[in-house]
């Protein structure tokens, strides 16, 4: 490890870096995405092989060397072509080697340089350099005047707005007085700024010109900064007042578990989800009970849509879903209550048992719907009764005669006032059983308009195919029947 120099940081207002003579021949040193500025104390991390070698043999010269950025920052081995024309000339104060072969350095800026001609490429880069001197002002045009004013105020708001720049920058960029060394000091103590900007500020000669550069981008990095820390207080206020309301909430509901009152509303959308969750509802169904329920806790209840939501869930969580009655096919006991009911009708009384004694072989077959043809007087109807009476099931009856509406059906939509289910729905309903024997009276008695034609819409209704997914317009979710 080379022997460690004393680091004294410079006096801001200090000429002594010009003072230093800077030889004609120097060698270069590329860096990636990092201006030097003079007047600048920089920390520097070099492993390649050939910036190793060009630091150690710098060591042993007079510790000078020319600093200058790549333009691309991907490329490993770079040519004179990729390098920027403008530079800095610096000195090396501190040479730290890790054992890994890499070194570690402490550099001072000292004066800007344009590289003429390289002189050397390998083992480093050397090159003939001009150095560029910043003439003394013994009066500051009013314009400099300006520019380094605003320059610094607009950077003291920087610093005030960021979260990475510290307040003792204030400070130091009040303690200095001339115009050209506050550019660079800003200009390197702003890491937001692109290696670009700060690059076109290092090539600014003329110090106007490079406060210019300098106002243009302070005023772009401020404002920046002010609509990030607006978008960041109203992010802060809304998160404020959502953990405020939620805390009060809180509060409120432990005072009244204390008091042991309950809130009406809330206790009615508790009672709600609880039916949700006990009805044994199908994923879908129950998907979107739940997504209604949300709805409707958010909803004030003076507003229109709240009877209309809550009537909705009502019916989704009165629905038999899950709920059947067990059937027991005794085929004994049913040819005993249909003999008991009707007299004769053998052979109808024949068919009905051959459907039930193939249900009872085989009960997961698809059941065929049942058509009774007759006059009026016969026994249909009470067949049908008598049908359920030997299973063990509730009787739904629905007389279709005159029906000419297909909403009588499949119900009407939710966006008409006073819409409900369709008869179908509210028959198993009142059943109270997802498995009634359901009979569909006076079907040769349809009639058909503009309204629609329902029996067009029974074959949804009668065919095994559809009919375990039935959905109704009201509920707009299927139901198995």
């Amino acid at each position: 490890m080379s022997p460690e120099i004393k680091l004294t940081l410079p006096d801001p207002n200090d000429s002594s870096g010009e003072r230093i003579p800077i030889p004609e021949e120097l060698s270069i040193l590329p860096l990636r995405d990092t201006v030097l500025f003079p007047h600048t104390v920089l920390p520097l991390a070099v492993a390649r092989e050939s910036s190793v070698k060009l630091v150690e043999d710098a060591i042993e010269r007079n510790r000078i060397i020319g600093i200058v950025t790549q333009k691309n920052a991907a490329i490993e081995d770079p040519e004179p072509a990729d390098l920027y024309t403008h530079g800095t000339a610096c000195i090396i104060h501190k040479m730290l080697r890790f054992p890994d072969g890499s070194l570690r350095l402490v550099v001072q800026g000292l004066v800007r340089i344009r590289i003429q001609e390289f002189l050397q490429r390998r083992p480093f880069y050397r090159a003939k350099v001009e150095v560029i001197r910043e003439q003394a002002m013994k009066e500051k045009p009013i314009e400099v005047e300006a520019l380094s004013r605003n320059a610094m105020n607009v950077f003291q708001k920087i610093v005030s707005l960021s979260p990475l720049l510290t307040d003792e920058l204030q400070a130091l960029v009040m303690n200095i007085s001339d115009p050209g060394r506050l550019a660079d000091f800003i200009a390197s103590s702003l890491p937001s700024l692109s290696t670009e900007t700060k690059q076109e500020i290092l090539e600014a000669e003329d110090i106007k010109a490079r406060l210019h550069k300098l106002n243009t981008a302070l005023a772009k990095e401020l404002e920046v900064l002010e609509l990030g820390s607006k978008i960041q207080s109203q992010v802060q206020s809304e998160m404020g007042k959502n953990q405020k309301e939620y805390y009060l909430r809180e509060q409120m509901k432990a005072i009244q578990r204390e008091l042991g009152e309950t809130d009406e509303r809330t206790a009615e959308i508790t009672q709600l989800r609880e039916k949700i969750e006990a009805a044994g509802m199908p994923e879908e169904a129950k998907k979107e009970a739940l997504r209604e329920l949300d709805r409707l806790s958010k909803m004030p209840p003076a507003a229109a849509e709240y009877t209309v939501s809550r009537t909705y869930l009502d019916w989704l969580t009165a629905l038999p879903w899950s709920k059947e009655d067990k059937q027991e096919i005794d085929i004994s006991r049913a040819k005993e209550v249909l003999d008991a009911d009707h007299y004769d009708l053998e052979r109808v009384k024949d068919r009905i048992l051959e459907y039930l004694a193939v249900h009872k072989i085989k009960p997961d077959v698809k059941d065929p719907i049942l058509c009774f043809l007759g006059p009026p007087g016969v026994g249909k109807t009470s067949l049908g009764r008598s049908i359920a009476r030997a299973l063990g099931r509730k009787f739904i009856r629905i007389s279709l005669g005159g029906m000419r509406d297909e909403a009588e059906i499949r119900g009407h939509r939710r966006t008409y006032i006073g819409a409900l289910p369709g008869q179908i729905i509210q028959g198993i309903r009142r059943a109270e059983s997802k498995n009634p024997v359901f009979m569909l009276d006076e079907v040769d008695k349809i009639g058909s308009d503009f309204r629609g034609d329902p029996a067009s819409a029974l074959l949804e209704v009668l065919d095994p195919e559809q009919n375990f997914s039935f959905r109704d317009h009201y509920l707009d979710v299927p139901f198995d029947l």
